[in-house]
């Protein structure tokens, strides 16, 4: 009797030293992630929190910009942060100012610009370049992001279609939120961001992506801020969003996966 009693306790704290590593070992990763990759990393991180123990505390914000919500002016705030997912030309920016660790930068995929409409109105042309003008020339609003592809249509797209002062006055940078929500509301005719940042919002219809002649593509990678409590469990979490066990879901959200 006493033995089996030596026997069960012995498995019981076993048991509960395992249980405590589990515990001990597990941790809470704070990620700042901007739009354009949000839909992929929100379906892919219940598997990666499942695969690994950890949990995921996610803030979303824009790469850039003069928000308070932008992922550098929340570093530069000092909000705390493990990974951090945005543009790759502002990452690489961060990494120059000393804010994030040059080896951690990794990858993840390319974005392409795409239009919107409310979803019940008629679907315009955009296949051509020259679609895409008459398109433009005769929308009454139009909307684009305050990121990486609305600094693009704002300062190059609209210069090489050659309409740049008849757009001009009905033409509006969004902030913050999803162009295409705006487009639901009936506030503006046609919007414009990355794919897959129009993709998840109800209320629209896609309408497709700009001619590749007039695409702005974005890259999205991702990196590691100087400081972050769990580094290791950070690239971690890297290398699983740009594994090719990601690379699926990810083409579904409307990206461009990365061959690594």
């Amino acid at each position: 009797m006493r033995l089996a009693l030596l026997r069960f306790a012995s498995q019981t704290f076993v048991a509960a030293s395992a249980c405590c590593s589990v515990i001990t070992h597990a941790a809470e990763l704070h990620v700042m992630t901007s739009g354009g990759f949000t839909a992929a990393y929100q379906a892919l991180g219940p598997t990666f929190t499942q695969q690994t123990g950890n949990s995921l505390d996610t803030i979303l914000g824009p790469s850039m910009g003069k928000s308070p919500q932008a992922i550098p002016n929340r570093l530069a705030r000092g909000e705390p942060a493990d990974v951090v997912i945005m543009v790759g030309y502002a990452l690489d920016g961060l990494i120059k100012d000393g804010k994030v660790m040059p080896d951690s930068r990794v990858d993840l995929a390319d974005s392409r610009i795409g239009m919107v409409v409310r979803a019940g109105a008629p679907k315009p042309d955009i296949s051509t370049v020259d679609a895409l003008r008459q398109t433009l020339l005769h929308a009454k609003s139009i909307a684009y992001s305050d990121s990486a592809s609305g600094v693009y249509i704002k300062n190059e797209m609209f210069k090489k279609l050659g309409i740049e002062d008849q757009v001009a006055p009905k033409a509006t940078m969004v902030p913050r939120i999803p162009v295409a929500g705006v487009v639901a509301k009936g506030d503006y005719e046609v919007g414009f961001q990355q794919v897959a940042e129009l993709l998840p919002v109800p209320g629209v219809t896609f309408v497709g992506k700009v001619p590749e002649s007039l695409q702005s593509v974005t890259r999205y990678a991702a990196g590691i801020p100087v400081g972050a409590k769990h580094p290791q469990e950070a690239r971690a979490l890297l290398q699983f969003l740009a594994s090719p066990q990601a690379q699926a879901t990810v083409e579904k959200t409307g990206l461009d996966p990365i061959a690594h």
